[in-house]
């Protein structure tokens, strides 16, 4: 099958996500690769919200500018969304519409309140309808419909069934879906696989205020047995909290956007001085201020990475899937506590919030750290460069400060004193470049006398979009300690390089010329939407 695009749309508060991803778990079920891309304002009710679902037989993280079919669940969709309809797009709405201003060759129209009322079920139930009727449209088996609408649809099941199957028999079929043998996989946002990451890496408690796009990890780690989770009133008491918890000993996670993290630095700040385990989960949404906040953005990676004040680093990731968000969340806190440090893993709204098939490419284990032994003499900052960690409770007296400090923990401004903790922490930062040596922080997707140099969720556009160029596809996973010597070997005898980035200032190519690399061109784009694969395109052919 070629790759099929479906929107559908509706007010925030109709459930048109919640049809989307109904759709996606329908075509999942039938064994092929779905991805879900999700666009929405910020409003409570009304305005326009819409799911872009992406259907193919092989692996396809990207979207493109054209749709097979729009699903709509009220006029402004429509008048909206039209222009995105291939010629031979399908438009299916509901009947009781005007047609005045659709202007589409072809229509399929759907009684969806006649349909709801029918089965005596209530208003938010049309897109349960215009669900059951789309998948009759592609072909599908009742049987196999049916099975997916009772696991997914938990509240008024037995009403959303009988809505559904009358919408089901009023359709006509349009078209014929074969079943793919292929592994079927489970679906997840990047928000949900960096909870799962974390899980497996020993995460104990969660805490955040929410603040879009991150929410999803508060609202999934909530539901799971064993996970404290906390949402206090603020970012700052957030990042407190998070560093009394890992004090004590649990392992402890946080998640912000950037508004939210510029409330958190004096705390990333501290925890560099103290040498106190900190987990960030920071999802990029445009700025500056409010910006526009429930879109994308790649606006926040240079003030991440020079996030608290002083001479301190930070253990900075880049996920641009869920895989990766899985693997990338894990390493981080498993970095953050091994080392004592804060550790970010730096996500985008796209990784954050939209539905990717997962499939656990990389394993996440809980490593250990140094810890101190129970002698009566601890002292909480010895060593030559990793502290040894007890936590209070025990016969030892545990110290925190954010003032420089003796090994002891007391409060020193002795000059050697001071030159020989920041030493240390300096050679606990080499230490950490040398275990990076051994992990994938630059990735090589394809070969090729150019080199496309990106990362974040740009990477399922461009793996699309570059397949037949003459482009080498290098990824950047690691953006603090920068792979410098990675990324080097790994551009040599390139033509030229180009960055690619969702941003309006080329903030990686920045990053790049400080660490001796040359960017030739930059492929920016700052609208708050994600790249199409078509439009990628485009640009990497104007470029080459």
């Amino acid at each position: 099958m070629k790759n099929l695009e479906v929107i559908i749309g509706g007010a925030a508060g109709e459930g048109s996500k919640k049809a989307g991803l109904l759709i996606a778990k329908l075509f999942n079920s039938h064994g092929l690769r779905v991805f879900i891309h999700e666009d929405y304002q910020s409003v409570i009710k009304g305005g326009q919200n819409f799911s872009h679902i992406s259907v193919s037989t092989q692996e396809r993280n990207a979207i493109s500018e054209k749709v097979d079919f729009l699903l709509a669940l009220n006029k402004d969709v429509i008048l909206k969304q039209k222009e995105k309809l291939k010629e031979d797009g399908v438009l299916m709405y509901d009947c009781s519409m005007e047609e005045s201003d659709f202007c589409t060759q072809k229509t399929i129209k759907v009684s969806l309140s006649d349909i709801v009322n029918e089965a005596g079920g209530i208003p938010l139930m049309k897109n349960t309808a215009l669900v059951a009727s789309f998948s009759k449209a592609m072909g599908m088996k009742w049987e196999d419909v049916e099975k997916v609408l009772r696991k997914e649809l938990p509240v008024e099941t037995d009403k959303n069934i009988e809505v559904a199957k009358i919408a089901y028999e009023k359709t006509e079929k349009a078209k014929e879906i074969e079943k793919s043998d292929d592994e079927l996989l489970p679906l997840f946002s990047g928000n949900e696989a960096v909870a799962l990451g974390a899980i497996d890496a020993g995460l104990e408690t969660y805490i955040a205020y929410p603040m879009t796009p991150s929410t999803g990890i508060l609202a999934f780690l909530s539901n799971v047995n064993g996970i404290r989770t906390f949402q206090p009133e603020s970012e700052i008491a957030v990042i407190n909290m998070a560093m009394g918890a890992s004090y004590t000993g649990r392992r402890t996670m946080v998640g912000t956007s950037g508004g939210g993290f510029a409330l958190m630095t004096e705390g990333v700040s501290m925890s560099s001085q103290a040498e106190i385990p900190l987990a960030i989960a920071m999802s990029q949404r445009m700025g500056p201020a409010s910006g526009v906040p429930t879109y994308q953005s790649q606006g926040d990676l240079l003030f991440t990475l020079n996030s608290g004040h002083g001479d301190m680093l930070r253990f900075v990731v880049l996920p641009g899937d869920a895989d990766e968000a899985y693997y990338l969340s894990g390493k981080a806190l498993n970095i953050a506590w091994k080392y004592q440090m804060p550790s970010i893993i730096l996500l985008d709204k796209e990784v954050s919030e939209n539905t990717y098939e997962f499939q656990k490419k990389e394993e996440v284990k809980k490593e250990d750290f140094i810890k101190g032994v129970e002698d009566g003499n601890y002292q909480r900052y010895d060593g030559e460069d990793i502290s040894p960690m007890l936590f209070p409770g025990g016969e030892e007296v545990v110290k925190a400060t954010s003032y420089e400090n003796d090994k002891k923990g007391v409060a020193t401004e002795d000059a050697k004193e001071i030159a020989a903790m920041q030493k240390k922490r300096i050679r606990k930062h080499e230490k950490l470049k040398e275990e990076l040596k051994d992990m994938e922080t630059v990735k090589v997707h394809k070969e090729g006398s150019t080199a496309l140099v990106f990362w974040g969720s740009t990477k399922g556009a461009i793996l699309e979009a570059a397949k037949d160029l003459d482009v080498k596809l290098v990824q950047i996973m690691v953006a603090q300690p920068f792979p410098e010597e990675k990324l080097k070997k790994n551009l040599e005898g390139s033509q030229k390089v180009i960055s690619v980035e969702q941003n309006s200032t080329g903030q990686m190519s920045k990053v790049l010329r400080e660490n001796g690399i040359n960017v030739d061109e930059k492929i920016l784009k700052h609208d708050g939407r994600p790249f199409f694969v078509e439009e990628l395109r485009r640009e990497i052919e104007e470029k080459l």
